[in-house]
């Protein structure tokens, strides 16, 4: 089924407002897309910065897009025992967007930092992420490329385990050669 496809790649934020004066906070993004809604990983804050890196996708029949005015980014700063309390949100208007994104069959904007507007609607830090519009898309060919990428790319925690459990395999398998070439000569 052909639909419009709005790919949205959330890189992290920076300078937000942090509501605890102690440890490291958490963060994760509501993102909604006309009545669909998508939530990011959490992430913590180094050095100020939050990183997500993750990729969302809103498929919509063609009809639908007409409807859809703009992208509202919420952050949540992630709590124990809560869902979490609200830092600040950013909303895009896509109409000039979808327009061109029409008039070309695909328009891409590469990753670019938005304003976070806080609750007293003043401004604190900043959001960044990349829109991608294809006019005529296949939905299901590219939620398959999504999930191909995720698996492919893995988080650095596994990789790290994969590297200390193939180092101590080697370790106990030298350790098992060396016993058993003890044996031989012994006998």
């Amino acid at each position: 089924m052909k639909e419009a496809i709005l790919e949205i790649l959330l890189v992290g934020a920076k300078g937000l407002k942090h509501k605890h004066l102690v440890g490291k906070p958490s963060y994760f993004v509501i993102i909604e897309c006309g009545k669909k809604v998508g939530t990011s990983k959490i992430s913590r804050a180094n050095h100020k910065e939050i990183l997500w890196n993750g990729k969302f996708l809103f498929a919509f029949p063609t009809s639908e897009w007409e409807n859809i005015t703009h992208l509202k980014l919420k952050i949540i700063e992630a709590e124990y025992f809560t869902d979490g309390r609200f830092v600040g949100e950013t909303i895009i208007d896509l109409k000039g967007i979808m327009v061109e994104g029409n008039d070309k069959g695909v328009i891409e904007l590469q990753p670019t930092p938005y304003n976070v507007i806080l609750e007293d609607d003043s401004y604190k830090g900043e959001i960044k992420l990349g829109l991608k519009f294809i006019a005529n898309g296949d939905s299901e060919t590219k939620r398959r490329e999504i999930v191909a990428e995720r698996e492919h790319s893995g988080s650095i925690c596994n990789s790290i385990m994969k590297v200390w459990n193939m180092t101590w395999g080697r370790v106990l398998g030298f350790c098992r050669k060396t016993s058993n070439d003890y044996k031989e000569k012994g006998d």
